[in-house]
């Protein structure tokens, strides 16, 4: 067999058909097709289970045994296949602890990097912070000009309070003459009587020298008397001039900052050692809100601004009480009471107060201090008395920057030590661009940079490689869990090209997601890179520029679901777009074509108006946005769109609702957000999660075909009602399964088999439910329809097609009604999800909000989506899209394009208007890949 392709029998992998592929190796192939037609069963549940399989089984049995078993993939067989590492969008971290520098592992260099060439500087008074040892001091004394008059000075008390007579004693019983109270000379044997309530410093003058050769001997002893005397500090007075401080651990000489010995585990945020104490380096907290405590500051106290406490007898009587006594209006806005007495009402007051109080368990007189509304709540929250009052309580906090260290992990020992002036958590806070030009230009002495040299080259390289990804914006401080899959993705990807493995093959899920056209080129230079390197590289993708240049391109389909699992072209992209039977290739072809609507919908419904919105990069702009239309937020990545919309308009607007409790991003003001009465944020989450929850549940069609059997003469002869019709209930659903048609059999050292159920071979119901049927069919057959199916199978029955109908326009007629709802993709979820809305009957008042609902879908699929979101503008709602695809947004009423670039160089409207408007703005990116497209269709 040739080395040079993998080669594949009998591939029966969920919906794919006993195909046959034989895939060259250590090429850049594509994996294309409609959106569950099996690509991934193919690249995932095939190729990278055997490659991953076949490598665990060549370990020993006692490696294994850590590893757990491995599912086989259902083929014949596969030859050629190399050991595979799968790099997809679900392995993102959700510790809080983890970080952009901590996936990438550029933070272990960067702790190295701080802990051997790092300066420690005072963070009170920036005195350079050096150890010393007794000949470096000495040194340093001897090379100061010759006849210098000195005086060795031992600093006993640095700034302490306190008469201190024990310590003048002990020096006197020592035999010394002279010493130093706070910079004056004075005998020991002077009445001193110092301040016990100041500070003060005291130095005992051990030694009294002229430089010259033969004081060495000598100013030897002194400074070693000094050094043991003070545990390890020295001052030396050159008389008439300068005070030099020296001493022999890293500790500041002027007040005593110590810093330790510098280790790598030092500047590690997850180690004791290095993390802040207040938040365990975690950078954030959870503490009381004042904006959610009191979310809208024009209310004033008697009209409820306090909200936790705003339907409590109790508490409005303490109010009133704590007003009367320090005088607060109850009437005026809270915005508008003095700083005085708001922080008297949030944080309380020491003055004792004699309160009157009537609560659920009577009459109550207390003499005590206000402890303030905060203070009240993070208490109830802490040692509640119920679990329902600390989930109450909740509602009202959230994570807040660590007050210590200010969101930066660290502890103060830690960001006292500096290169060039940057402490490694300001380091980490750069964009990544921003942070390789600081390394690109660190200036360090000769015997530093020997040791830097070679834990620079790694930094420089892994912050590359980011950067050729396309993730220059983004910060090493970045927590894991707030990245995107794309993101997760790329970084993985960027850590595996650092790794320079040979005879690999990469399995990729889509790395284009949340890339902008700008960057795809570096991307697609990228990949090629690790294939260049010997690696066999298998995306799944739909991007048309990565498809096209694909060394090998495969399309799977023809259709989706039951209609798909077939090969219907490979080959070159080429070969593949001169292929008649290949959809992707009438695509790539521009044979086909998603067309610009005739024309754009006149936005004369209202706008939501934020002002001065400024939440992470977002520059205080001022944004519209207009209802009533297909708008599209657009900009390159890290440019400020999920801010924009998720974080800032979508809890806003929520908020106002009085839906959301968690805090929005910041702004000033938000205007017209009242012509909205529903937000429906259609993401691409599971509609379920278990495999009881179907197609046929989500959209409650199933309810009408329950009821429907429910109606039917046999089931009314035998009394049975639609809970009979139910597999999750007692009563109608096999017992011997609890209604789900398979039974898992555990096999010990193999993986779990999962079975049909032997009594009702895999129906879920008992065979007297079975018996009542509806034209020939029951209730069993009916699940195992697709939606197409059905839709002809109830053609009679309006309340039931009216449902299946709008599932057939989001093009999902392929999937079967009792398909567990586990095993739709991504793009499926979204599409059931809004053929779930299209059923509603619309207010016209309804903010759909959508995030990237292009990820996972082929162009055709993009086709039916932009259809079904035409539609639900139709009836009057308004659609509001993060989106980098140009084919959605080529077809939006209305484009806010955000920028320029990434990051900190980002977070500002570069254009808005209509797509042709934003296609003549020069310095937008998205106009400049819009505008050929729009010329495309003149």
């Amino acid at each position: 067999m040739k080395n040079d392709v993998i080669v594949m029998h009998g591939v029966r992998e969920h919906n794919l058909k006993n195909i046959d592929l034989t895939i060259p190796k250590n090429k850049l192939v594509v994996v294309t097709g409609l959106s569950g037609s099996g690509k991934s069963s193919l690249a995932f549940d095939t190729l990278y289970t055997e490659g991953r399989r076949r490598y665990v089984e060549s370990l020993s049995s006692y490696a294994r045994q850590f590893l757990g078993q491995m599912d086989k993939a259902d083929v014949d067989s596969i030859e050629g296949l190399t050991p595979a590492i799968s790099i997809d969008q679900k392995t993102r971290s959700h510790n809080p602890r983890s970080t952009v520098g901590t996936v990438t592992e550029i933070n272990d260099y960067l702790r190295l990097l701080w802990a051997r060439v790092g300066k420690p500087i005072c963070p009170h008074d920036g005195t350079l912070i050096e150890s010393q040892s007794v000949d470096q001091i000495i040194k340093q004394i001897l090379a100061l000009a010759p006849k210098t008059r000195i005086q060795i000075l031992a600093p006993i008390i640095r700034q302490k309070k306190g008469e201190h007579k024990e310590v003048f004693k002990r020096i006197q019983r020592l035999g010394y003459v002279r010493i130093i109270v706070d910079g004056v000379l004075h005998d020991i044997n002077d009445e001193l009587l110092l301040d016990k309530n100041k500070q003060h410093s005291i130095s005992v003058v051990v030694d009294r020298l002229i430089i010259k050769e033969q004081i060495k001997s000598r100013l030897t002893d002194s400074v070693e008397t000094a050094l043991r005397l003070t545990d390890g500090y020295l001052n030396v007075d050159i008389v008439g001039d300068k005070l030099m401080k020296f001493s022999e651990y890293y500790a500041c000489p002027s007040c005593g900052f110590t810093v330790g010995e510098l280790e790598p585990r030092l500047f590690s945020f997850n180690a004791p050692f290095g993390a802040c104490s207040e938040c365990d380096g975690l950078g954030m907290k959870l503490a009381v809100d004042p904006d959610l405590v009191i979310p809208d500051p024009e209310k004033s106290l008697n009209q409820g601004a306090i909200v936790p406490w705003c339907n409590s007898k109790y508490y409005t009587d303490m109010l009133l009480q704590v007003a009367a006594t320090f005088k607060i209006p109850m009437d005026r806005p809270f915005k508008k009471l003095t700083e005085r007495q708001k922080r008297i009402i949030l944080y309380g007051d020491d003055k004792v107060i004699k309160f009157h109080l009537t609560g659920d368990f009577g009459v109550n007189d207390v003499e005590q201090a206000f402890e303030g509304v905060l203070n009240n709540v993070d208490r109830r929250y802490h040692h509640p008395i119920s679990k329902f009052m600390q989930d109450v309580m909740s509602k009202y906090m959230t994570e807040l920057k660590c007050t210590k260290c200010q969101g930066r992990r660290l502890n103060e020992i830690a960001l006292s030590v500096k290169i060039n002036g940057y402490d490694l958590a300001t380091v980490s806070d750069l964009a990544i661009t921003d942070e390789l030009a600081f390394f690109e230009s660190i200036a360090l002495s000769e015997h530093d940079m020997m040791i830097a040299k070679p834990i620079l080259k790694e930094v420089k390289a892994r912050l590359t490689f980011l950067i050729d990804v396309g993730l220059g914006y983004l910060t090493l401080s970045r927590s894991a869990g707030t990245l995107s899959g794309g993101e997760s993705q790329r970084i993985r990807l960027a850590t595996q090209i650092g790794s320079n493995l040979s005879g690999v093959m990469y399995i990729l899920d889509e790395p284009s997601i949340g890339l902008h056209q700008r960057d795809n080129a570096r991307l697609i230079k990228t990949m090629k890179k690790m294939r260049d390197l010997g690696n066999s590289l298998i995306v799944v993708e739909h991007d048309s520029e990565t498809m096209q240049q694909a060394d090998y391109l495969i399309d799977i389909g023809p259709g989706a679901g039951i209609y798909g699992g077939k090969v219907v072209a490979a080959g070159t992209p080429q070969e593949v777009m001169a292929n008649p039977d290949s959809l992707t290739g009438q695509y790539l072809s521009g044979k086909k074509k998603i067309a610009i609507p005739d024309h754009r919908r006149i936005l004369n419904h209202g706008v939501i108006k934020l002002i001065d919105v400024s939440e992470n990069n977002l520059k205080h702009i001022d944004v519209q946005i207009p209802l009533g239309g297909l708008v599209l937020v657009t900009g390159v990545s890290g440019s400020g769109k999920s801010t924009l919309v998720n974080l800032v308009l979508k809890r806003a607007i929520l908020q106002k609702l009085g839906l959301m409790t968690k805090k929005p991003g910041k702004y000033k003001k938000m205007l017209g957000w009242d012509q909205i009465e529903k937000v429906i944020d259609v993401d691409q989450s599971p509609i379920g999660r278990t495999p009881r929850s179907n197609p046929a549940t989500y959209t409650g069609v199933f309810d009408d075909i329950r009821a429907l059997f429910a109606q039917t003469n046999a089931a009314k002869m035998r009394g049975y009602t639609k809970a009979r019709f139910s597999f999750n209930i007692k009563g109608g659903r096999c017992e011997a399964c609890h209604g789900d048609g398979i039974i898992k059999i555990e096999m010990n050292f193999l993986p779990d088999v999962y079975v049909p159920c032997e009594i009702c071979h895999g129906t879920r119901y008992n065979s007297e439910t079975l018996e009542v049927k509806y034209h020939e069919k029951n209730i069993a057959d009916v699940l195992k329809m697709t939606i197409s199916e059905a839709n002809e199978f109830f053609a009679n029955i309006p309340k039931i097609k009216r449902k299946l109908q709008t599932i057939m326009d989001v093009g999902l007629g392929y999937i079967q009604l009792g398909q567990p709802a586990t095993t739709l993709s991504g793009g499926e979820a979204q599409r059931m999800k809004l053929a779930s809305e299209l059923q509603k009957t619309s207010t016209g008042k309804n903010l759909y909000i959508l995030d990237e609902p292009t990820t996972g879908l082929h162009v055709d699929d993009i086709k039916h989506l932009v259809l079904v979101l035409q539609r639900l503008v139709d009836e009057g709602n308004s659609v509001l899209i993060i989106e980098h695809n140009l084919d959605v947004i080529k077809c939006a009423d209305w484009i806010i394009d955000l920028g320029p670039e990434g990051g900190a160089a980002g977070g500002e409207i570069v254009a808005q208007g209509t797509p042709e408007d934003v296609a003549k703005v020069e310095k937008s990116y998205t106009g400049q890949y819009l505008k050929p497209i729009l010329n495309q269709n003149l």
